[in-house]
């Protein structure tokens, strides 16, 4: 739950005056859904390791491209095991890592921590995209963002509560505030980590960055997180 109130007059532009204008007007917010940001401060040295391990890993795994989203647009898709491979231990340390400082924050049985269930790589060339889906079987899905050149397509959250989609009011230009948002965009950048509800809808628009070969393919690295007894 988060909560604020509205103060002065000047909060909300003028009050009209009438015999309820000293009562006590606040916002409470819940039912959040809850996006949580990483930025990693070391992530050149770290993404050139990664995509070195990620590049490898589709030359020995070339069925990968039947295992994408939109196969036919060249996207490629790794086996979800990657957190068992030690050499990708300098990311999934990072990711059990936000997940102790998620725990700490949401107030989670500090018996159980969230755990790495599955780990995965994916390689989206120019003109590929991800269509609109969830994460069954976890608590929480993340993305981490190895390569992203300029345009290389935004992943998009969509409010999953289909009623509020369904007769939105009219707003004042730029008055929308975020508890009122139905759709939210987070642009790719090398370095980001984004963890979210794993039940919360996401879709990646196309990848339209001009550069060419490896320069111009949005890698990441995707997974899943779930609670389990230490």
């Amino acid at each position: 739950m988060c909560s604020g109130s509205r103060g002065s007059a000047g909060d909300d532009g003028p009050m009209e005056t009438d015999n309820i204008i000293n009562d006590t007007f606040s916002r409470e917010c819940y039912f959040p859904t809850m996006v949580f940001k990483v930025v990693c401060s070391d992530f050149e040295e770290l993404n050139a390791h990664l995509l070195k391990l990620i590049y490898a890993e589709r030359e020995r795994d070339r069925r990968g491209i039947e295992r994408s989203n939109f196969r036919k647009l060249g996207g490629w898709h790794s086996h979800n095991k990657l957190h068992k491979d030690a050499a990708f231990g300098p990311l999934t340390d990072r990711v059990n890592q936000a997940g102790r400082r998620i725990s700490r924050k949401l107030g989670y049985d500090p018996e159980k921590h969230l755990k790495i269930g599955t780990m995965w790589a994916i390689i989206n060339p120019p003109g590929s995209s991800n269509k609109a889906h969830i994460h069954p079987g976890s608590q929480w899905s993340g993305v981490y963002y190895v390569n992203a050149p300029e345009n290389a397509g935004d992943i998009e959250f969509t409010d999953p509560r289909t009623s509020h989609l369904m007769n939105q009011p009219g707003f004042g230009p730029g008055k929308k505030v975020k508890e009122c948002w139905t759709k939210v965009k987070h642009s790719p950048k090398a370095g980001k980590m984004l963890i979210f509800p794993a039940w919360l809808y996401h879709s990646v628009e196309p990848n339209l960055s001009e550069k060419v070969d490896r320069d111009g393919e949005r890698v990441i690295i995707s997974f899943n997180l779930s609670q389990t007894r230490r």
